[in-house]
């Protein structure tokens, strides 16, 4: 079957929108290296002149260490509760029969629809009544909760797409749900998992928006809200600013490039049933 439309057209589309992700992010890496005139001179060209001494001074910092602890922790946290909630809810809506299974999930799915930026005043207001302002776990649930929708999404698809003769076999054999759950329908899902695992992971290391409300201790701040202290009432330091950019999304995106064949694998998995 011939292709609606030209190689060479559909090809200059892809370059284009190629460009308008690749050039940003160069730049970004780029300005990190420059000081703050070159930067002013050439703000998208690589520099010049080479220089280490944004990164020395951000990775040198004395918040430095506790910026990247209190993101892992907070990111752990977010990925190991949000994959043990959503493959069991997954799971019971997957092999589980009961009233209303199927209203509940288009409830839970309905969240997908809602940005946190939508929610954050309501959202600020129940955390402040719960006492989780300025701690962790205010950061944490709310992380968990906006991930549900996807995670439960992705890993039922998975689920259901897993042989169904397994489940009668292990009935006959007097093979609880806990058992089948933990023993057959886990070790099966690991892409589906490492995938999850992925997005809410990037998801949490690059979150700024709720870390910013809920949190007013810099003790208490993650890796993304450092980026608070390269500005001030008098100015900006923006060749330290997009140093401390580079640094907070390089990870993230080394992380996926990696990871990228366990997401396909992940996201294919349910494609076809059987």
């Amino acid at each position: 079957m011939k292709t609606l439309v030209n190689p060479w057209i559909r090809y200059s589309i892809l370059v284009v929108f190629a460009l308008l992700v690749v050039v940003p992010f160069a730049s970004t890496i780029f300005g990190g290296f420059k000081t703050l005139g070159e930067l002013q001179s050439n703000p998208l060209g690589p520099p010049a002149n080479w220089t280490f001494e944004n990164y020395a001074a951000i990775l040198s910092g004395d918040r430095f260490p506790s910026y990247i602890w209190n993101s892992l922790y907070i990111s752990f946290l977010t990925v190991s509760l949000t994959l043990i909630v959503s493959a069991m809810a997954a799971f019971a809506f997957a092999q589980i029969r009961f009233f209303g299974s199927a209203m509940l999930l288009n409830f839970l799915l309905l969240g997908m629809l809602f940005p946190v930026a939508t929610g954050i005043l309501p959202l600020f207001l129940q955390l402040r009544d719960l006492g989780l302002l300025d701690t962790y776990w205010g950061v944490i649930l709310p992380q968990i909760a906006f991930g549900l929708g996807i995670s439960v999404l992705l890993m039922r698809q998975s689920f259901v797409a897993q042989p169904g003769d397994l489940w009668e076999a292990a009935q006959i054999d007097g093979c609880s749900y806990w058992r089948f759950f933990l023993s057959v329908t886990l070790p099966l899902a690991l892409p589906i998992l490492t995938t999850v695992g992925v997005i809410t992971l990037i998801a949490s290391w690059n979150n700024y928006l709720l870390p910013l409300v809920v949190l007013n201790s810099e003790d208490t701040y993650p890796w993304p809200l450092g980026i608070m202290r390269f500005r001030s009432e008098f100015g900006t330091e923006w060749t330290l600013v997009l140093a401390f950019v580079s640094l907070t999304i390089v990870p993230a995106v080394l992380l996926y490039v990696f990871a990228q064949k366990f997401i396909i694998a992940g996201l294919t998995g349910g494609a076809v049933k059987g």
